[in-house]
């Protein structure tokens, strides 16, 4: 069998497989279908300083090969995270975790982060800055790469363990922020975050979600992804997370060969609980038929 494991920021995974941020909550709900050891790690739920409620609903609106979603990053905040949900996930998960971070100033990012840093069980830290930046116009952190180096920075200041800076694909040049992140002392990036769609009922004539727009995600963006990941994989000498549409072995086959170290699975997750622990599983056979003998080896590989 070919070797399944490679090396994020340090960290030894055993396979490069994680389910992402917002799609498999604290990790312990999945642990009574499967055995979540299997996982690479597993990003949790977007965690806030402090609590949220999320956006009103309906939040959720089906469309052709994906869907969209405009949750608006409800969760307990940080104090109750760490409190409640981390002892909760120490049970069923023996490996370190990784800590999604968001946020709606710089201080708000830095004083979650530092929090979560000094938790055992947080490996890395996922900061996502596709937030919107309430002192800046509410315009997204990630949309800006001197705002996102901002965010890095003061992250960085008060962390001692890897930052990955998450980034939204909903930017004209993804590569100049993707290197303001690195030149500010981030360890990884991860992209790519959802993309911004809508939906309208024929009915009703107005829009199907509350909040009118909100995240497109499904394998209808895995080309996009394929193309951000390949493109800041060339551009940066820190490690890509890739994701965005993953559904299958072939596609981490796939994102790897793009530029990708490790590679996240969001709505698959939804749509087949299974769907990460079948993904692993297939892996092998993936790297039989294409014959790769190290995961590890083909990163970067598509030149």
């Amino acid at each position: 069998m070919g070797k399944l494991s490679v090396n994020l920021c340090g960290i030894t995974l055993d396979n490069p497989v994680i389910p992402a941020s917002g799609t498999f909550g604290y990790g312990y709900e999945f642990a009574e279908l499967y055995d979540i050891n299997c996982l690479g790690t597993f990003s949790f739920k977007g965690t806030t300083k402090d609590p949220r409620f999320g956006n009103p609903t309906p939040r959720i609106a089906e469309c052709t090969a994906g869907m969209i979603n405009a949750v608006g990053l409800q969760n307990p905040g940080v104090e109750q995270v760490i409190a409640r949900e981390l002892p909760l996930l120490k049970k069923c998960f023996h490996k370190p975790v990784m800590a999604n971070v968001s946020g709606f100033s710089v201080e708000d990012y830095a004083y979650t982060c530092e929090k979560l840093d000094k938790e055992e069980q947080v490996g890395w830290l996922e900061v996502n800055v596709s937030c919107p930046n309430v002192h800046g116009g509410g315009m997204s952190f990630g949309t800006d790469p001197k705002a996102a180096a901002e965010v890095t920075a003061a992250v960085k200041k008060v962390t001692t363990k890897p930052v990955i800076v998450k980034l939204s694909p909903n930017v004209t040049d993804i590569v100049s922020i993707a290197k303001a992140c690195e030149d500010a002392g981030a360890d990884g990036i991860s992209l790519i975050n959802t993309m911004l769609g809508m939906r309208i009922d024929l009915r009703s004539k107005k829009p199907v979600i509350a909040n009118k727009m909100g995240g497109f995600s499904g394998s209808a963006i895995f080309p996009v992804a394929v193309r951000m990941v390949y493109q800041v994989a060339n551009a940066v000498s820190i490690p890509v997370v890739g994701m965005g549409g993953v559904s299958s072995a072939e596609d981490v086959v796939e994102m790897m060969l793009a530029g990708a170290t490790a590679v996240e699975v969001g709505a698959a997750n939804l749509v087949n609980p299974f769907a990460c622990r079948d993904i692993i599983e297939d892996i092998p056979r993936v790297m039989e038929e294409y014959n790769i003998s190290s995961l590890s080896e083909i990163i970067g590989g598509a030149k």
